[in-house]
């Protein structure tokens, strides 16, 4: 028996049920045009399936790049495919992570170029530069609806998906329940599924105060109606300084709370002091707290006006010494990640799963106690949490679990990039050592960078010891999320060093730092005549 769906209503900004319904379930605000827009395409005010018989090739439980890659590529390649979607369907991307922050990125670049414009260097003068705030989050949500159709439900099922909306979770190793928002519950047979729950913001425990205080994460700081006069972060990650930077750049005081000593003490060790250097030159509205703990968050006022921005008094330990600040109005919590999946009855189906790293997978994506059942993206443990490692983890389990190929995980050259400004792009190992070489090439000397007048950053390129064999790259720079795609390729194909630099770049561009990297390595091998 075939399915059938009905999208019998729509999301209505005048009703008050829609706007508590949508503000406390779905937490999005305000329920103006775009975001109604929004809510029609990846979460529809009602939308239901009847239960069928079908034994599904592959259920995809989660919505966000992980479900819509896996569920879809299933049917366009011929298989019976269905996907559930609990919340927003295009996940934290779509919805409250690469999108709305890089549309808010986007309008604070603007600013910046605007303001150093102001100072006549490029023979431009502006005058009377206005800052608005609710246009800036206006355009955000305006931009995010557009985006929206290609990941909603419609569009999933005009590809051959069946898509149900509601919360899925096992009933035994080949049986998965969807319960809808009105309590509804149907179950769904697979042959193989796919989890791909996504994530969340990690709230830190025995913080005194934090449970009731009126913080927010990335899930909800996009509903901002008022600039922040003091925004504090807890985090010093990529969310943490993307935001951090932009309502800086905005007006607002940030004060970033960092746990260790050093931005990214895991990675490329000269990137995190050049990149705090980079984002506090000429910013007087940043400031970094290293070595600190929150230890306690008094809530002093907490309107219930969501227009309205709450008072909080933190306590802070900086090494040692106790800190406190009194006038925080937006306390964002971006301390990590902890995967979703402890509601998802994943004993029923023999799943073994950290509760924070989440579903314990093999090289091929698949669980390591239930061969018929896979993960996908952020919700699976020790894989990058990145919306392009979701998207081709995707492939990987399509393929495995359908076309029994063995693609692994472990062949995946994986680039990542905060899109600050400069951009802090790197791939693979950067940690350095004994038995690593590094090549760099500043930005000091890159033509395009001193026309540009974009001249912070650099490319570092490491190579095995003794070798032009690349393994890794860290590269800080006005394009680095661009650039960084070159050494993720020459990794991936085993692409030298001396190869790369061999390569004829176009100029000028800031990318022929790469280039450049490659000429060192070259340059020291060259024969000279005596």
């Amino acid at each position: 028996m075939k399915s059938s769906s009905s999208l019998s209503s729509t999301w209505d900004p005048k009703s008050e049920s829609h706007i508590q319904d949508a503000k406390q379930r779905l937490h999005i605000w305000p329920l103006d045009e775009a975001n109604t827009s929004l809510l029609n395409q990846v979460h529809p005010k009602e939308w239901s399936h009847t239960s069928d018989d079908t034994i599904y090739d592959l259920i995809s439980i989660g919505a966000g790049a992980g479900g819509l890659v896996s569920s879809r590529q299933t049917a366009r390649r011929g298989g019976k495919s269905c996907m559930i979607s609990a919340s927003l369907a295009g996940g934290d991307c779509l919805n409250v992570g690469c999108v709305p922050s890089k549309a808010l990125i986007k309008s604070a670049k603007l600013i910046r170029q605007v303001q150093k414009a102001h100072s006549n260097e490029f023979g431009v003068t502006v005058e009377n530069v206005q800052i608005d705030f609710d246009r800036i989050m206006q355009r955000m949500r305006e931009l995010r609806a557009e985006i929206a159709p290609i990941d909603g439900h419609e569009r999933g099922e005009e590809i051959g998906t069946t898509v149900y909306q509601g919360f899925g979770s096992f009933v035994n190793e080949n049986t998965v329940q969807v319960t809808s928002p009105t309590g509804e519950i149907i179950q769904l047979k697979f042959k193989k599924a796919a989890i791909c729950t996504g994530g969340r913001a990690t709230i830190p425990p025995n913080i005194q105060g934090l449970n009731d205080a009126p913080y927010v994460t990335n899930e909800t700081l996009f509903n901002l109606q008022t600039l922040p006069k003091h925004m504090v972060i807890l985090g010093s990650g990529v969310v943490a300084l993307e935001m951090a930077q932009c309502f800086s750049t905005f007006g607002s005081k940030v004060t970033i709370l960092v746990r260790s000593n050093t931005l990214f003490p895991n990675s490329d060790a000269e990137a995190g002091p050049e990149l705090e250097r980079i984002l506090t030159k000429n910013n007087e509205n940043i400031e970094f707290l290293k070595q600190t703990t929150l230890t306690s968050v008094e809530t002093l006022s907490n309107p219930t006006d969501v227009a309205e921005l709450p008072l909080m008094k933190l306590n802070i330990d900086v090494d040692g010494t106790t800190t406190v600040i009194d006038d925080c109005d937006c306390l964002l919590i971006a301390a990590g990640r902890t995967a979703n999946v402890e509601k998802l009855n994943l004993e029923a189906a023999n799943v073994q799963y950290d509760v924070h790293k989440g579903v314990i997978v093999d090289d091929y994506a698949r669980s390591v106690s239930n061969p018929n059942v896979y993960s996908v993206g952020d919700c699976t443990a020790d894989v990058p949490r990145l919306t392009h490692m979701s998207g081709e983890m995707a492939k990987v389990v399509v393929n495995n679990a359908l076309f029994e190929h063995d693609w692994k995980l472990s062949s995946l050259v994986v680039p990542s990039c905060m899109y600050t400004e400069p951009e802090f792009g790197t791939v693979g190992n950067v940690l350095g050592g004994d038995d690593v070489d590094v090549y760099k090439t500043s930005l000091e000397h890159n033509d395009r960078a001193i026309l540009d007048s974009d001249r912070e950053g650099y490319v570092k390129i490491f190579c095995k010891k003794g070798t032009g064999e690349i393994i890794g790259g860290s590269i800080i720079a006005s394009r680095a999320g661009e650039i960084i795609n070159e050494v993720s390729l020459a990794m991936k194909y085993g692409i030298s060093l001396e190869e790369v630099g061999r390569n004829i770049h176009c100029y000028p561009t800031t990318g022929e730092a790469v280039m450049g990297c490659g000429l060192q390595l070259i340059n020291s091998k060259w024969k000279r005549l005596d």
